[in-house]
């Protein structure tokens, strides 16, 4: 018998991907099961030893947090970034970097081959394998949900529990749970089960980060943020690095009811899908960025970077995170945070975020010019005759053309 080929398995330890790796098992290939820790709440030790109990030859955890928060999260941050005006990105931006830390364990065991558990009508088989192609393309990706031998045969959970049964996986003896979750520190995603028909209201157990709105505390809790070129860097006065900035504000956010959307969205692969979201950190770091900028940035570069957002959320949401063109982004983004430097007070309050103070030694407000009881002659209001006239050119000139 030859020499049995590696896969690199993006494993979570939940029952889709243990049967993938049995199946890749039993296909004839020597699986590596990997993990990407990215702050999500699981026990590594258990799902390490489910990984050897259901047939893998190795196992790899890789501590990706850091990495991701600093140079993921904050760049989107940096970017204001929302797809289709709610969704902040948090499954989105993980996808790249947990396909970079597969890429590099393959590259260590000399695997030839990547799998993971992303079914074929979802974005995630697009941002994995978009990003392998570019980090390594030479790798070759092996999707079972996409393979007619596995989808025909492990049509949905009972086959899968069968499957796990018959070949002696290990598997929580509990009731499913009428939703999937994927969590990080970004954010926890829910769909499909019962969330699969919007016109339903998600049940209030459902939620794990945060509490609902109407539960979060009768008083506004005050926060303040510091930033650093456009990168959080102090918690009410406390130097934090980005991972435990993220958690804080997690915490914060989540007893007072923040970060909760429910949305129907436009998968990448061509079908509206609906998504529950909890973005507590993520939410209270936009809107202190977002009003940080408004006191540092000129009003050209806050409508460029505006204009420039839904591209760059786009191509975060379609998997093109390792393109020139987002690379283009954010050195575009990177630039304009150069004075992003300052710090803002919120007011949080039942699901609600109120800036309330910004100061910044960059800042572009002038009090002398704005002010109506200007009387240093900051600002001659006669000016703006001329100014008016110039601009009212075009215009004129476009009357006349309707007039004639």
């Amino acid at each position: 018998m030859g020499e049995r080929e590696k896969v690199v398995l993006a494993y979570s330890g939940g029952l889709d991907t243990s049967v993938i790796l049995k199946w890749l098992e039993l296909k004839g290939y020597d699986v590596v099961a990997y993990v990407a820790d990215l702050g999500q709440r699981d026990d590594y030790d258990a799902i390490e030893k489910k990984a050897y109990a259901s047939g893998a030859v190795d196992f790899h955890l890789v501590d990706l947090k850091e990495e991701f928060v600093k140079e993921f999260v904050y760049t989107s941050v940096k970017f204001n970034a929302v797809y289709e005006g709610r969704y902040l990105l948090g499954t989105s931006l993980a996808r790249p970097i947990i396909t970079k830390g597969m890429v590099d364990v393959a590259r260590k065991v000399g695997a030839k081959y990547i799998s993971h558990g992303a079914t074929g009508k979802g974005n995630d088989q697009v941002r994995f394998e978009l990003s392998a192609a570019a980090l390594a393309p030479e790798l070759k990706a092996i999707v079972p949900w996409r393979e007619p031998e596995f989808f025909n045969k492990i049509k949905g959970r009972k086959e899968a529990m069968d499957f796990a049964a018959e070949h002696n996986i290990p598997v929580k003896a509990t009731a499913e749970q009428p939703w999937s979750s994927d969590e990080n520190l970004m954010h926890i995603s829910f769909e499909a089960g019962i969330l699969e028909n919007p016109a339903k209201k998600p049940p209030k157990e459902m939620f794990e980060l945060s509490v609902s709105p109407e539960d979060a505390p009768d008083t506004p809790e005050t926060v303040e943020l510091e930033f650093y070129k456009g990168e959080a860097v102090k918690f009410n006065g406390e130097s934090l690095g980005p991972v435990e900035m993220l958690k804080k504000l997690n915490e914060a956010g989540g007893r007072n009811g923040i970060g909760r959307i429910d949305i129907v969205e436009s998968r990448y692969v061509g079908m509206k899908s609906r998504g529950v979201y909890e973005t507590p950190g993520g939410t209270i770091l936009m809107a202190a960025h977002r009003d940080l900028e408004a006191l540092t940035l000129s009003g050209g570069v806050i409508n460029l970077k505006d204009s420039l957002m839904p591209r760059f959320s786009q191509l975060v949401y379609a998997g093109y995170w390792y393109s020139d063109e987002l690379e283009c982004l954010k050195a575009l983004v990177n630039k304009s945070q150069e004075f992003v430097t300052g710090k803002v007070k919120l007011e949080l309050y039942k699901g609600n975020i109120t800036p309330v103070s910004r100061e910044s030694e960059y800042s572009l407000y002038d009090e002398l010019v704005v002010s109506m009881d200007d009387d240093l002659g900051a600002y001659n209001q006669t000016d703006a005759t001329g100014f008016i006239k110039l601009h009212a050119l075009p215009l004129k000139a476009e009357a006349k053309r309707r007039k004639d």
